[in-house]
């Protein structure tokens, strides 16, 4: 017992002497055009050198941020298995710090462990909103609390949304995993915007149509920006006329984004209309695409949203639906859950893109989705450990210096949308929606 002791003291005095010195680093955001050129010309003994750097960086980045958060959410039983895999995983990845990267043998065992590190953080997302729902019910949260909790989390998600990328990208490459035809890993360089958004569609119109046994038709626009023309590619309830709308992005991604929207666009317009009207207002999406941004605008005629409302709806501890039962069957399929919105703008955000809601009361809202147009300007946006960082944990929600606080809370913190007006008005949501699987 003694020695099983010393062992755990001497490996959790290495892990912390690698985790200091790792986040030391910044990590290295890569465009979505580098990402496409490695996987076309990188070998997996490239890929195996600069993973085994990376990845213990961005993990070492986040990981410090941990000690930064409340002691309360930190005790969280949720919150502690969260931290355990972490520290699992990098260790598993310090394993590989001076393998050699000729050896078959190890290159195989690197990317065996890069599945399983994914595998093991399958659940992460819904295992963090747990934590964040044990600290509510345990105890009351002021604004600091709120506050610290929205930016770590959106930096957390970003983080993680990185390593799953580049752990996809290598053993979808190199591993054993499945590359669609055409595609460099989990990267569809020739990605059809127009057949993502008729995917994304049709799954959440059948979800619709099993609850509501109804659903909005889809009415779909396309404006290129050379053509200085609009015109209809698909009327409601009319079959689509394709178009030449491509650009190199992770399928997966968009369709998680526009799943998220559309299901929320649905359930405003039917719940809004009621299930017995005999005709839906269509919902209306204009595909733009420009030298710049490939632009997707969704409209809704659901009602909208108080302007107040707005920010709160990408907020994690905020939800318009009412909290899921335990077992799932009472919830319905298109409730957001809380944590849809504020991942989906988060994968959107990921390659300098943005997701935006305007929305007018008692009308209808439009969702946009922005994603950059060339490769070349898609470059990660990662989250990095350092004073500016530790200073937004240790500064307390500032006093207004305006005469009304309602909308200031914007200005207080980096992707922070905390309004301490509305805090009694806030839910937990219980667990996030599915995250998109690899393409």
């Amino acid at each position: 017992m003694r020695v099983y002791r010393i062992l755990y003291r001497q490996t959790r005095a290495l892990m912390e002497e690698r985790l200091d010195y790792y986040s030391q680093f910044n990590p290295s955001p890569l465009s979505m055009q580098q990402f496409a050129d490695f996987g076309e010309n990188a070998s997996n003994r490239d890929s195996f050198l600069f993973l085994r750097k990376e990845l213990p960086v961005r993990l070492a980045n986040i990981m410090k941020e941990f000690h930064l958060l409340p002691e309360k959410l930190l005790h969280m039983p949720s919150v502690c298995a969260v931290r355990d895999l972490y520290r699992m995983s990098f260790m598993d990845l310090l394993e590989f710090e001076k393998g050699s990267s000729s050896n078959s043998n190890i290159l195989e065992k690197f990317t065996d462990t890069l599945i399983k590190i994914r595998n093991r953080h399958m659940d992460v997302v819904t295992t963090m909103a747990q934590g964040v729902m044990e600290l509510k019910d345990a105890h009351s949260i002021n604004a600091n609390t709120e506050s610290n909790i929205q930016y770590f989390l959106d930096r957390f998600y970003m983080n993680r949304i990185s390593v799953r990328m580049l752990i996809n990208q290598h053993t979808i490459l190199f591993g054993e995993g499945v590359n669609a035809q055409n595609h460099i890993g989990c990267i569809d360089p020739h990605c059809d915007v127009v057949r993502v958004i008729e995917d994304a569609y049709s799954h959440t119109r059948f979800l619709c149509d099993q609850y509501y046994l109804a659903s909005p038709e889809l009415v779909l626009k396309y404006h290129q920006e050379q053509d200085k023309a609009t015109r209809t590619i698909k009327e409601a309830g009319a079959p689509v006329d394709k178009t030449p709308a491509s650009v190199v992005y992770v399928p997966s991604h968009l369709y998680h984004m526009l799943c998220e929207l559309f299901k929320n666009s649905m359930r405003a317009v039917v719940e809004h209309h009621g299930p017995g009207a005999d005709v839906f207002p269509p919902l209306d999406v204009l595909l733009v695409m420009g030298h710049e941004d490939i632009t997707i605008k969704l409209s809704d005629q659901g009602g909208g949203v108080p302007r107040s409302q707005i920010d709160q709806l990408f907020n994690y501890m905020y939800s318009t639906a009412p909290q899921p039962a335990v077992s799932g069957l009472d919830t319905p399929p298109l409730a957001g859950y809380g944590y849809g919105l504020p991942l989906s703008r988060l994968y959107a955000r990921y390659f300098h893109g943005d997701l935006m809601l305007v929305s007018c009361e008692g009308y209808g809202t439009d969702a946009i989705i922005f994603l950059k147009a060339l490769s070349s300007e898609a470059n990660e946006l990662l989250p990095v450990y350092n004073k500016t960082c530790q200073r937004q944990y240790s500064t307390p929600v500032q006093t207004h210096d305006w005469s009304s606080q309602s909308h200031s809370a914007m200005f207080i913190r980096p992707f922070s949308t905390n309004s301490r007006d509305k805090l009694h008005q806030r839910k937990i949501s219980s667990v996030p929606d599915n995250e998109p699987t690899v393409s």
